[in-house]
């Protein structure tokens, strides 16, 4: 009498059994489904690092030239500067010379 009422039933423990390793399966296919994933996002980050970092030495070497042409514009103007200053001596020079011509 302890034959099923449906033979080909499987045993309890066998379906059990089934739902755990369907539902394992279930978890490893989708944990494998994230990590796919995350696999693609790294390497995106990892070629936007890249993009970036090329961008960064880009804009470096550009600072690093405006900077040289400013110093050269500074030191154009100090040049400027001190024949301006020169200049002006040699006009006050020349000025209190006239002046003492038109008096004497």
């Amino acid at each position: 009498m302890g034959e099923s009422l449906f033979p080909d039933d499987e045993p309890m423990e066998a379906r059990v059994e089934k739902k755990e390793a369907a539902s394992s399966l279930a978890q490893i296919k989708d944990l494998d489904s994230k990590i796919a994933a995350a696999i693609g996002k790294v390497k995106i980050l990892k070629e936007e690092k890249i993009a970036l970092e090329s961008t960064i030495k880009k804009l470096e070497a550009k600072v690093k030239d405006l900077e040289a042409r400013l110093a050269e514009k500074d030191r154009v103007l100090s040049s400027m500067d001190t024949e301006k200053g020169a200049i002006k001596t040699q006009i006050m020079d020349l000025l209190e010379e006239l002046e003492s011509i038109e008096i004497g």
